[in-house]
Order: structure tokens, then sequence, then C-alpha cells
């Protein structure tokens, strides 16, 4: 079966403490892969690690702010010395600050560019090399229908996440020679914090299951190694973001 090939898989989810990053934790973890939840709220990490770990399945929470380039380097050692390598790292840590162009601070755009550009150019940079030493890896970039399209009140968020799809395309393109995969995952909206707790006048009914999306992080993770996708769209059938 094509989901045993991730079985003993080592992967390092960002912003793993709930959302899509927990979600994605746990389906990876029920496929056989050893799992590293990382996010800056630690106890949130450790939640969904000792639940796994509840579960006969194998897990380490990691405390991990990917604008700090120390804490991102020390995250890759760490998982490299106590597993002997790094399989998949998944990119999902994400911010953003829903205001117009004008009420938007300096502060709010860097904070959003620093977390979910920045954040995944420098975890990917510290686990390329470790990745091309193996032979293998993959690495899964969370987009969004925010890098395909545009709303008012977001700027930030859009110039992110286009910015997000064109690095996961530079790296894709860098990281086929050694055999490292890289693949953007465009999701629509989900029933998550991230929308929820932001606008809580937003119907759930549109929005999909974060459990949905993180099965098909899994799916791309199970192709045969001569084949990648690149990129692929992952949409609730009432996507109100998305035509």
């Amino acid at each position: 079966m094509a989901i045993d090939r991730l079985k003993d898989k080592v992967a390092l989810i960002t912003g793993g403490g709930r959302g899509l990053g927990e979600a994605t934790c746990r389906v990876l973890a029920e496929a056989g892969v050893v799992v590293i939840p990382a996010d800056v709220q630690e106890s949130l990490a450790e939640g969904v690690a000792a639940s796994i770990r509840a579960a006969g399945q194998e897990a380490m929470a990691l405390r991990l702010d990917v604008s700090d380039e120390g804490q991102s380097a020390q995250a890759i050692r760490r998982v490299v010395a106590n597993y002997g390598g790094i399989d998949i790292l998944v990119n999902n840590a994400g911010t953003d600050v829903t205001l117009s162009l004008e009420e938007l601070g300096f502060s709010d755009w860097d904070r959003v560019l620093t977390v979910n550009l920045r954040g995944p150019f420098v975890m990917s940079k510290h686990v390329f090399p470790v990745m091309k030493k193996q032979g293998r890896g993959h690495i899964i970039n969370i987009v969004s229908t925010a890098a395909k399209r545009a709303w008012a009140n977001a700027s930030a968020y859009h110039a992110s996440k286009w910015g997000l799809l064109g690095l996961s395309y530079a790296l894709h393109v860098e990281g086929r020679p050694h055999n490292v995969k890289v693949t953007a995952v465009i999701a629509g909206g989900m029933r998550t914090p991230f929308i929820l707790d932001r606008f809580p006048d937003v119907d759930p009914g549109v929005l999909q299951d974060p459990g949905n999306v993180a099965e098909t992080i899994r799916f791309a993770l199970t192709l045969p190694e001569e084949s990648v996708i690149a990129e692929m769209m992952v949409l609730p059938m009432r996507e109100t973001s998305w035509p």
C-alpha cells in the first residue's frame, strides 16, 4: 500500500499545536510517521505529542518560533540528533493582521511576512542540506487561496502567501536534482482557530475540516519516488474565497 511508504519517516510540522498543524500531526502519526509538532506555544505542542504517544505512536514536541533563526537551526539539529535524519518538513506556521493598508502598521507587515514567508525560507534553508545529504526528503509548504486572488484588508497576508508560492516553486527546482521534493498545498478555508477566532460570524458550514487537508498532505507524501506534486489545491465544496 502507498501509505506504507510513510512508516517510520520523521516529520517536523511547524504550527503543530493546533488547527491544520495538529490535524497533520495526527494523520501522519496514524500512517506510522514519527511526528514532531513544533509550536511557539510549547504547551500546545506538548499536548498534541502526548495524545499521539498515548495512542501508541511516536511524537516529540518542540518549542519553535520560526522567526528565530537560532531556534529553527536548533530544532533541525535536535530532530536529526534524536532520529538520525528528517524526511518531511511541513511549513505550516502562519499569522495574519486583518487591517486595511492605511491602518496596517509597519510592524504588522513585518510580523506577517516574517512568520509566513521568511519562516519557511529559514526552515527550508536549514533542512535542505540534511535532505540533500540523505538523498531524499519532502518539504510541504502550506499556502492558501490568498496566493491566487486578493480581497480587502489582507495586503500583508496576500504578499506573504503569493511569495510563499513562488518560494515553493524555486525550492522545487533546486530540490529535484537531489531527490528532495517540494509541494505547495493551497488550502481553502478551514474550521480552525485561525479563521474562527478572528471571524466569529463566519458560517462554519462553508469551511472544511482541517483533517481533510491533512489527508491531502498525506497523499502528496505517498507518491512513488519518481513523481512529485508541485502544487495542489484543496477547497471546501462551499468555498467562498475561490470562484
